[in-house]
């Protein structure tokens, strides 16, 4: 603990996320006990106050249950969120942009830190694909339940005829790995490119070849990152992306041998379509899995999603 103090800060985050799921719960059940004790006193007047407070009590569980339900292995951990437009072309891209400043939003709302480490922008409009580096307690178990195509239909703004566009565009979510013992990366198999960082510009960016995109030749996965001001540090997140990726493909390719094995004819695409975004004729955000849907698109896409995180976590 003592001497190694990166590992030593990276056990505190966890005891510090495990201790913000389980005091709350703690908390509850001391409530709970304490309201079985008055129930059993009560005289038959005190019983609408204690079923009040019983209401109360089953309110905030309510609100603590989903949090118990983020115990997968990575759970805890930080994450990079990779959001690409699909074809489309403007339209598409400028769909991309807006999921960004949705994904953007939400994390400021859970008070996460968030940084946006590679970006591609279009040429008249939004972006090709971005990531978004997230620091935060179990913003990997929430946003996990982004993955997938996210569908939107509006008047389009970039038509001359204002004509109604269906856009698409693809959420990527993978939890930050500094180490695991299941993945060994060869540095023969690696091609490291190094380029100048786009950007607006400033004392460092674009003044140096900082920027760093690491392929997996065995693989083509393919990582980047551009935000960091040294080489390094653009090289450390993106072999921490890519470590992810080659754990991501391995779970996924030893998934699909146990569905063989039970002759499982579900589709588990990590890209087939999640949630549509219906802005035009009407107004409305489904989600195809769980079938929650609002009419405030507005509050949506301004990040408020919990709603559609939670009712995913409590489906699976």
């Amino acid at each position: 603990m003592w001497d190694d103090q990166k590992s030593a800060n990276e056990l505190f985050a966890k005891l510090k996320a495990l201790k913000e799921q389980w005091e709350p719960v703690n908390n509850l059940y001391k409530s709970v006990s304490e309201l079985l004790e008055l129930s059993k006193e009560a005289e038959a007047d005190d019983m609408p106050d204690l079923e009040s407070e019983y209401n109360k009590l089953n309110n905030e569980w309510g609100k603590l249950e989903t949090k118990l339900y983020l115990n997968g292995e990575f759970d805890l951990n930080n994450c990079y969120l990779t959001i690409s437009a699909g074809a489309g072309g403007t339209e598409a891209q400028d769909w991309a942009e807006m999921l960004a400043r949705m994904y953007l939003r939400y994390s400021e709302r859970q008070g996460w830190e968030t940084s946006i480490i590679d970006q591609t922008t279009g040429q008249e409009a939004g972006v090709k694909s971005v990531t978004i580096y997230i620091i935060g307690s179990m913003a990997y178990g929430n946003l996990r339940c982004e993955k997938g195509t996210h569908r939107l239909v509006r008047l389009s703004p970039f038509n001359a005829k204002n004509l109604r566009q269906t856009s698409f565009a693809l959420v990527e979510v993978l939890p930050e790995i500094t180490e695991t013992g299941e993945i060994e990366i060869d540095t023969k198999d690696l091609r490291i490119d190094t380029f100048r960082s786009s950007g607006a510009g400033g004392q460092h960016v674009n003044k140096t070849d900082s920027a760093v995109r690491i392929t997996h030749i065995p693989t083509n996965l393919v990582t980047s990152c551009q935000s960091e001001r040294s080489q390094q540090q653009n090289k450390i997140q993106a072999m921490n992306m890519l470590r992810a990726k080659l754990l991501e493909k391995k779970r996924k390719e030893e998934s699909k041998q146990k569905e063989g094995l039970k002759g499982a004819t579900a589709s588990a695409d990590f890209g087939q379509q999640i949630r549509s975004y219906i802005l035009h004729p009407y107004q409305m955000v489904k989600d195809l899995r769980t079938n929650v849907e609002t009419s405030n698109t507005q509050a949506v896409l301004d990040g408020d999603i919990q709603e559609f995180i939670d009712a995913e976590l409590k489906r699976n």
